[in-house]
């Protein structure tokens, strides 16, 4: 009954949904100055990719004996590794093995050496890349000659995903979130050895390949000369240099080959970088600092125009004074979704938060930054900006409680922010590109959003969400994989029926990357030859997931309680896995797609880590949202 009761909830609200006509309203942001840092963009180096494996592209060829072939000699570290094979699902390809050294000679098919040799998929959610899977118990280290035999008449293309020593690994991140037309974007790269008796590493080459969004290839030098972004000279650290001349999401393989501890590597890094264009500008002339029409609040104005008229920008800025002795005062940071018009934009604040800091004027905005919506890259920035004060003295109030509308704003009447709704519920959102997960009858007073095998960045996503929940005048949220970034991020940018929700728990993930997977890059890659059914999503990758966080509130954070799965350990000696494919490019432990680490949100409340519980349905282990016992404990919590 309580399953029927679900379902017919959903056929009600997608009618609903199809018609609505949506009305967001974004939260002032502002916060005290112990959060300047959190709310900074993160260091690059935090977010590297830390490649244990090489993606190398298969381009087969008609070859001197009629056949299509593709050969390379590869170095492998490994001698227990393991091999996927990424190849069109119509395709017959062969692969054999050989020493290097003998060229053609002594090959051998690839099945008949391999432990173990089984058809799977490689993917994310309903993204899935046809792959055959070869693992090695003793294939020896050095260069090994890998043929790959088609049985077409005409040449086709794929990948070999090869996988190395997990102590060894290829660190490569983009130096900078500025990716913008026609500006240089930087990568730089480095071999390290973490293992017990690490041996010194070197590279001895290295390559950038660049995909442009029109699927012009090029292909960039890496250099360790101080010059590209790379620190100093001969430090070990290569840096290589683009400059994108399309808009849309480049693919950027960083290609290294060199040595570890004596013994031949190589590695690939996978990133998708965003490119956007210059489209909003600070003009000429100060801000000015006003009193708001509601009472007790105070607006700034920055000047600037925008190219996209009604687009809206996160932005960031810091508030500062002077105390009585004329020293600089930190006051608060001030933010939030903000839409420029009539040649500026505005940032409105409660005037207790100059109270509680005891300034007073000269006022002045630092570290200014406003970012594109769906990616976060900075399209305009400001070291220092002053303000023109056109208020009267605000008295010191040390006593001064911060509230909800210090923090978010004045709450608005519920008909601006939503349809009449009524009732509560309890919203059950899926992730990426995905079915509906949420399937199994553990959930009282619930609804499922569907919005079935799409992309969307974060943004894009909540406002969707928050138009399924127009229905009711009040939820909370139990989300599964980037649901839970995106209900965190509608709490934390827009009013909604999660405002007026009450309950224990708001928000609930199970698997939210919110730190980035991997194989949102390794996928990108893959998208060029395979397609991705549901395209590139730049907010799932590292450098994009740590970009996102850093507009997120100490407060908002605090809403969310997260929990985080990993596969069944079996014994020491062998491979444990969730996904045999996806295995090769996470770091464990992992779910398939979440590696738990990166399933941690600084600030959240977690709820703590279960083994043996996979991603999604099709894994080796059981999917994490089948869990009854943590699916009844959410249920009971959850806020409505």
């Amino acid at each position: 009954m309580k399953t029927r009761l679900i379902c017919a909830a959903v056929v009600l609200v997608i009618a609903n949904y199809a018609q609505a006509q949506e009305v967001m309203i974004a939260k002032q942001l502002a916060g005290a100055p112990e959060e300047f840092a959190a709310m900074q963009p993160a260091d690059p180096v935090t977010t590297a990719i830390r490649s244990k494996s090489a993606l190398v592209p298969v381009s087969t060829a008609l070859g001197a004996d009629g056949q299509y072939h593709w050969q390379a000699n590869l170095a492998m570290d490994s001698a227990r590794a393991r091999v996927l094979l990424l190849k069109p699902n119509d395709n017959d390809w062969q692969m054999s093995l050989g020493s290097a050294s003998r060229g053609n000679e002594g090959l051998i098919r690839a099945e008949t050496i391999a432990s173990v040799h089984t058809q799977t998929t490689f993917g994310m959610q309903s993204v899935q890349v046809p792959a055959e899977l070869f693992a090695f118990e003793s294939l020896g280290k050095g260069k090994v000659s890998f043929d790959i035999r088609s049985n077409d008449s005409k040449a086709s293309n794929g990948f070999l995903l090869l996988e190395g020593d997990s102590n060894t690994l290829l660190i490569s991140y983009q130096t900078a979130s500025n990716q913008r037309l026609n500006q240089p974007v930087s990568i730089t790269a480095a071999l390290q050895n973490f293992g017990k008796n690490a041996g010194s590493t070197a590279i001895a080459a290295a390559v950038l390949n660049v995909t442009a969004p029109s699927g012009a290839q090029s292909q960039v030098a890496f250099f360790d000369d101080g010059k590209h972004g790379d620190g100093v000279a001969s430090d070990g650290l290569f840096g290589a240099t683009f400059v994108p001349n399309e808009l849309g999401a480049y693919k950027a393989q960083a290609r290294v080959e060199g040595s570890a501890g004596g013994v031949d590597v190589l590695r690939t890094a996978e990133h998708l970088i965003p490119v956007i264009n210059d489209e909003l500008n600070f003009t000429r002339g100060v801000a000015q600092l006003t009193d708001a029409k509601t009472p007790g609040r105070l607006s700034i104005s920055v000047p600037m125009t925008s190219n996209k008229p009604g687009q809206h920008y996160r932005s960031y800025a810091q508030l500062w004074g002077r105390d009585s002795s004329g020293k600089d005062l930190a006051i608060a940071w001030l933010g939030g979704m903000v839409t420029p018009a009539n040649g500026a934009a505005t940032l409105e604040f409660d005037s207790r938060w100059i109270a509680l800091a005891g300034a007073g004027a000269p006022y002045s905005l630092r570290a200014v930054r406003f970012e594109d919506p769906d990616n976060f890259i900075t399209v305009a920035q400001r070291a220092e900006l002053a303000i023109s004060d056109r208020v009267a003295p605000i008295a010191i109030n040390n006593s001064v409680q911060i509230d909800e509308a210090m923090t978010m704003g004045v709450r608005p009447a519920l008909a601006a922010t939503q349809t009449e709704g009524v009732g509560t519920r309890l919203l059950l959102v899926h992730g990426y590109c995905s079915g509906n997960v949420w399937t199994a009858p553990n959930f009282s007073n619930a609804s499922i959003f569907l919005d079935l095998n799409q992309n969307r960045s974060n943004d894009a996503f909540a406002q969707r969400i928050k138009t399924f929940g127009n229905t009711w005048n009040s939820y909370g949220i139990v989300a599964h994989s980037q649901g839970g970034m995106a209900s965190l991020h509608l709490y934390n940018y827009y009013w909604s029926g999660l405002d007026n929700a009450t309950g224990s728990r708001l928000i609930q993930s199970v698997g939210t990357p919110y730190k980035g997977t991997n194989l949102a890059g390794v996928l990108a890659a893959l998208g060029g030859i395979f397609g991705v059914g549901c395209g590139t999503n730049t907010d799932l990758t590292y450098t994009g997931a740590a970009n996102w966080l850093a507009g997120i509130s100490t407060a908002s954070r605090a809403k969310v309680n997260f929990h985080t799965t990993s596969f069944k350990l079996t014994n020491w000696w062998t491979n444990d896995y969730c996904n045999f494919a996806s295995d090769l490019v996470l770091g464990d432990p992992e779910d398939g797609t979440t590696e738990q680490a990166n399933g941690q949100l600084s600030g959240g409340i977690n709820r703590g880590h279960v083994t043996g519980q996979c991603h999604t349905d099709g894994m080796r282990d059981p999917a994490q949202v089948r869990d009854a016992s943590r699916n009844n404990t959410m249920n009971a919590n959850a806020a409505r």
